[in-house]
């Protein structure tokens, strides 16, 4: 099968040539030889970076790894450097330590026994799809019973099969040692050339000029960057590793307070651990914590779990994070205190819209000493149907927690070593009878019931937690159990047993000590689990740091200043077109390098700006580093949303910036980035909407502007704009979307909790901005979440910014909340009015649509009254020194008022 070149070649050659060449590759390897993805990459060689093609190719059930030397002057000539076979002693895993170095590169190494090959790319999907087609085969190869047969590559000349090397140069890719008695010339193809090694191993720059000149190969410059990356190149010459020791624990808690100690979970090894991980969900069960996201239960159960830590360490907090029930605690002993950094926390929710917390994951990264470690706590969803669920949750920690305060910004996986604790919630599947599940737990059968995990299932297709490791399971089932005892589950959905709560591991140097539950805590339904682990770090020894530190630094100021940067992109006008509300556009910027020396690009800040780009445009990636002859596809998306509709709607803004490319010691470059705008209804303030009796569309763009520049009611409270025109009560576009709601969505069951499609909000909104229509299109839900982003996207709240310190300051008497909504502007009164009416009557439907006033209002309140923008005309005057949850409680409590009392009283 041809390999599909046009998603996961990097066209860089001029002429499209590698297309035809990849082709021609795949034409002429031998019957049953496939390649399954191709990858352009650089082999790095000290200061030298030359052009390779990785080829995986499939035979049968084994793999390899094919590295192919390209000639930029013949299109079809291409020469096989070496082959690499898959087998279990082979590593494909990505450099995090140099990929920090410069955010736009990737490392790539490949290892196999005792040499291993670096290689740089860009982040991308071709980059992406290689390192993942590697990893699948990797994992076939280390699955197979049968030991490894990879006769089939003697084709490719067994001179060029990896099997040796020395441990003196770490990262570096001198020629393999062979035995030249294992040639087999006669079955080399006639299209592969042999690469002589004499060409493959110095790094000396003054050696490579001519291919630098010629763009066979290139220097590695960029000062500060490379400095860090040579040195992260090097870093097993000056690391060496050492062993600590990690406690994972997770106890799912039912909504219970620590009633006894917990030093039967957390302190029964015989020495104490260097770092503890303790996770905990279902915390809080009560409605108040999973709306305002605070409770009591957080301080009791640190004090709990701080008691309980082990009485031979000294420990020191290293964060404690929370997510409504989940929280995370991590500890580590004084003596290594000194050399934690770089400390953060992140939460994801993934229950209810995407963002409530009652499910989802909490995590705590940072390095110690020369290590990166994250730990994870997650609480997936439950039921035994849900396993798709609980796979979808697990994928969405993954892609939406990301460390934003690291630089560059990182994901789990851009850690040496990943913990990941939690009630994950795999149940036991198949057709099991409860009877018998039981009877084996008698027999401490453990392992005839494991076939039927869910987890392990899972984990086996590949579909989950790929990479990661576990522990022998000798333990019986953490769940469920009758609070209080040690008897399974009597209640009436009589649950069977599981494996819900796990600990996983994921990196290199890690051992499991052991791994068991503790029944002899029986607060819960759950039992707590714990791992302790072994797991080497690595450390510097500052005199090698020192020596080889030095010797960068001669080598950088000898190639220094010889070359200069020079880039060419294919467009200085970019311009997107019609663009609508809160839909998306994006266009590709190609800049090519096209001197001799790498570049480090940056879109930069313009006289008197804050940020290279006005905040409707996002650019990414903003800055990178590129080799000679290479390319860099920054995606540059527009993008208005509520933050930047009014200032478009009003005129004050218009979709036209100029970016600024700057090259580090070059020159710099402009481009101008252009759109049209189609003026919505959604980012509009009430005062203009009130006075368009027609659809948006329909009203000339200048006459939008007016209405729009004269809407300020907070700088003038109480003094509604002037207009020629009769206004209308509310705007006609809530009216519309309210009387949808009255006519189809009362009696809906998860009204306003269900999340709607995007393409029908999006419908909706067109709709709403081209006609009077008698109905909106799409579901019940996706016209309840229009509504919710359509009070969002005021220009002013329903409550002005200029009335929210009166209204929350005047939240706890419902006479102060009346007297604030009296001195409303009167269009922002009649608004106000008739979302209350709305809301009273969904409630009276409540007994249909499982709705409560609590929900209600904490979903409303945050649209309704929304704290002013940092730089709002008035916000020198308003004090809100609050914490977020107090907010919250005030904001939802001036609305309740509302729903419990006469508006006309």
């Amino acid at each position: 099968m041809p390999l599909d070149t046009s998603d996961t070649w990097n066209m860089s050659t001029a002429g499209g040539g590698m297309e035809s060449l990849i082709a021609n590759l795949q034409a002429q390897l031998p019957s049953g030889h496939r390649i399954v993805t191709a990858l352009e990459a650089g082999l790095v060689q000290e200061w030298i970076r030359t052009n390779r093609l990785l080829v995986l190719v499939e035979s049968s059930t084994e793999s390899a790894v094919l590295i192919y030397i390209v000639s930029k002057n013949v299109a079809d000539e291409f020469t096989l450097e070496r082959t690499i076979p898959l087998d279990t002693e082979f590593k494909c895993e990505i450099d995090t330590a140099s990929a920090n170095v410069v955010s736009t590169d990737v490392f790539l190494k490949l290892s196999r026994k005792k040499v291993r090959l670096l290689f740089e790319m860009l982040p991308s999907f071709k980059a992406n799809k290689f390192v993942e087609e590697v990893g699948k085969a990797t994992e076939v190869a280390n699955k197979k019973r049968a030991p490894p047969n990879f006769s089939w590559l003697e084709v490719y000349n067994p001179q060029l099969v990896w099997e040796s090397g020395s441990d003196s140069e770490p990262l570096t890719s001198t020629a393999a040692e062979t035995d030249s008695s294992n040639n087999c010339h006669d079955a080399i193809p006639a299209h592969l050339n042999q690469k002589a090694d004499s060409e493959l191993s110095s790094p000396d720059v003054t050696a490579h000029r001519s291919s630098i000149a010629t763009g066979g190969a290139t220097p590695i410059a960029a000062r500060e960057s490379v400095v860090r990356y040579q040195m992260a190149l090097r870093e097993t010459a000056y690391t060496d590793l050492r062993q600590i020791t990690i406690f994972l624990g997770t106890y799912n808690v039912n909504g219970q307070p620590p009633t006894s100690g917990l030093a039967d979970w957390l302190s029964i090894d015989k020495d104490p651990p260097d770092i503890y991980a303790v996770g905990f969900q279902e915390l809080d069960l009560s409605k108040e914590a999973f709306l305002f996201n605070e409770t009591p239960r957080e301080e009791e159960w640190y004090r709990a779990v701080f008691r309980g830590l082990h009485p031979k360490g000294k420990y020191r907090k290293v964060k404690l994070v929370r997510l409504v029930g989940m929280m995370l605690i991590v500890f580590i002993q004084e003596k290594h205190w000194a050399y934690v950094r770089s400390v953060a926390s992140e939460v994801v929710g993934t229950g209810l819209m995407g963002k409530m917390g009652n499910k989802g994951g909490v995590a705590i990264r940072f390095d110690l000493h020369n290590s990166s470690i994250c730990f994870v706590n997650s609480h997936l969803a439950a039921h035994t149907e849900e396993v798709e669920r609980r796979n979808q949750d697990y994928l969405d920690i993954c892609n939406r927690l990301v460390f934003s305060t690291t630089f560059p910004s990182k994901f789990i996986k851009d850690h040496d070593q990943v913990f990941w604790i939690g009630d994950l919630n795999y149940r036991l599947s198949g057709d099991l009878d409860l009877l018998r599940v039981k009877e084996l737990l008698d027999q401490n059968n453990h392992q005839a019931l494991l076939q039927y995990d869910q987890f392990r299932a899972q984990h086996a297709a590949h579909k989950i937690f790929i990479g990661y490791q576990e522990g022998p399971i000798q333990f019986r089932p953490s769940y469920k159990y009758d609070p209080g005892t040690d008897n399974w589950d009597t209640s009436e959905k009589n649950r069977a047993p599981a494996w819900c709560d796990r600990c996983l591991w994921k990196g290199d140097n890690v051992q499991v000590k052991d791994y068991r539950s503790h029944p002899g805590l029986r607060m819960s339904d759950h039992k707590p689990v714990s791992c302790f682990l072994d797991c080497g770090v690595k450390i510097i020894d500052t005199v090698r740091y020192r020596k080889i530190y030095e010797e960068v630094m001669k080598k950088l100021d000898k190639l220094e200043n010889e070359f200069l940067p020079q880039v060419s992109v294919d467009s200085t006008e970019i311009n997107f077109g019609k663009v609508s509300f809160n839909e998306g556009a994006t266009k590709v910027l190609t800049v090519a390098n096209t001197g001799q020396v790498p570049v480090q690009y940056e879109f930069i800040k313009k006289h008197r700006d804050s940020n290279y780009c006005k905040p409707w445009l996002a650019c990414e990636p903003y800055t990178g580093f590129l080799m000679p002859g290479d390319n860099s596809y920054i995606t540059l998306e527009v993008l208005v949303d509520k933050r930047t509709a009014w200032s478009l709607n009003s005129g004050l803004d218009e979709l036209y910036d100029i970016l600024v490319l700057h090259l580090d010691g070059g020159k710099d470059i402009f481009i101008t980035v252009s759109g049209q705008y189609q003026k919505s209804c959604f980012g509009c303030s009430i005062e203009a909407l009130i006075q368009m009796h027609q659809p948006i569309s329909q009203v000339p763009p200048e006459t939008v502007c007016q209405y729009e520049k004269a809407a300020y009611p907070s700088v003038d409270p109480g003094n509604d704009s002037d207009s020629k025109q009769p206004v209308l009560a509310v705007p006609k576009e809530l009216w519309f979307i309210l009387d949808e709601l009255y006519r189809r969505g009362m009696d809906t069951p998860g009204l306003f909790e269900q999340p709607g499609l995007s393409s029908e909000i999006a419908a909706i909104r067109r709709t709403l901005d081209d006609s009077l229509p008698d109905t909106l299109p799409g579901s019940v839900h996706s016209v309840a979440e229009s509504l919710l982003i359509f009070l969002e996207t005021l220009k002013e709240p329903i409550i002005p910014f200029g009335w929210t310190q009166k209204a929350l300051d005047g939240c706890t008497a419902f006479t102060s909340c009346k007297m604030v909504y009296t001195s409303l502007p009167l269009s922002h009164q009649h608004v106000f009015k008739h979302i209350i009416s709305f809301l009273k009557e969904v409630l009276l439907h409540s007994n249909k649509n499982g709705l409560d006033a609590k929900t209600l209002v904490a979903l409303f309140g945050s649209a309704m009254i929304r704290l002013p923008p940092p730089k709002y005309p008035l916000g020198s005057s308003i004090s809100l020194s609050q914490n977020q949850p107090h907010l919250d409680r005030k904001r939802t409590t001036f609305i309740h008022h509302f729903l419990v009392n006469d508006l006309d009283d």
